[in-house]
């Protein structure tokens, strides 16, 4: 049919194929990628296909990229399950705890530390208070009781262990699950391991799908890694966007590839200031006395392993 029936089938609740209308008996489904257009049935729709194709396909990467270039609240990490602030984007300043897979914060986790040595108390874990493991094998069995329960941050783990041991097929198993639960580290992994080929055979639209899902969800190194890939295909803007929303989550490598390009003439002096503002923003959030005394603490324990 002409385009003037589609116009219609937008305006009037008719069928962009066939121009009827919706009535009792009668029910039109939107197509399920643009949400442009409305039909009557399946055949109908296939019918429409040739002519619809185009506006479609522009209509889906607008809506995509809607969701895309969102700027998430926070990072992927969320918060802290015991102070109740942000978390770094650096895992050296938070760990992953293997009886309830609650990620805290290295503030947390050193105060609760300093608790149980002053008290003279067992090591447990400081959510959920479970004996901590005194062995990788505990570990690892502990982390098999949260992947029963469907735990995507425990499947995202254990599946990371098996990478390391050289058991790919059993890691792709593990990450994708946890990926299809939302797990946006386990979207990551299996970014690198389509970028690398590694266990899998290497494949560049399965690897930014990963980047972008995991992007989405406030990875920031994702967003970065989605950055350097549009900039190496030359798109700039889009790029410059995947730097300011990676900065504004707190991440020093998308601030500086936004230094370079601003020499450079890619990015305005507004924008920068705005990013710049944004990461500062983002890092004093997740500053605490608690988390300052555990970093001093930890500078401290490297400079005597270096004295050693």
């Amino acid at each position: 049919m002409s385009a003037d029936i589609e116009a219609e089938g937008r305006d009037k609740a008719c069928c962009a194929s066939c121009g009827i209308a919706e009535v009792d008996d009668i029910k039109l489904k939107d197509c399920s990628a643009c949400h442009l257009a409305r039909y009557c049935s399946i055949k109908r729709q296939r019918d429409h296909r040739p002519q619809h194709k185009k506006e479609c396909k522009k209509r889906a990467a607008e809506l995509r990229d809607e969701i895309l270039f969102k700027q998430p609240e926070s990072n992927h990490l969320g918060d802290c399950p015991i102070c109740c602030l942000p978390l770094s984007n650096d895992p050296k300043n938070s760990a992953m705890m293997g009886c309830c897979c609650k990620v805290i914060c290295e503030g947390c986790s050193n105060a609760n530390l300093i608790r149980e040595v002053k008290e003279k108390l067992d090591h447990n874990c400081p959510f959920c208070r479970h004996p901590a493991p005194e062995s990788e094998e505990e570990y690892e069995r502990n982390l098999m009781k949260r992947v029963e329960a469907n735990d995507p941050t425990a499947m995202r783990q254990l599946g990371g262990i098996r990478r390391n041991e050289g058991d790919y097929d059993v890691a792709v198993e593990y990450w994708t699950k946890a990926a299809e639960l939302g797990n946006a580290d386990a979207h990551y992994d299996l970014s690198l391991l389509f970028e690398k080929g590694e266990g899998v055979v290497k494949d560049k639209k399965r690897k930014v799908h990963h980047l972008e899902q995991a992007a989405i969800a406030g990875h920031a190194f994702a967003r970065h890694n989605l950055g350097c890939e549009e900039f190496r295909n030359g798109k700039y803007e889009r790029s410059m966007k995947h730097f300011i929303i990676a900065a504004n989550l707190g991440y020093d490598k998308s601030l500086e590839s936004l230094k370079k390009s601003y020499r450079r003439g890619l990015v305005s002096k507004k924008d920068l200031a705005a990013a710049l503002r944004g990461y500062q923003a983002a890092e004093d959030a997740t500053k605490s006395p608690q988390r300052e005394t555990a970093f001093a603490a930890g500078q401290e324990a490297e400079a005597a392993n270096r004295s050693n």
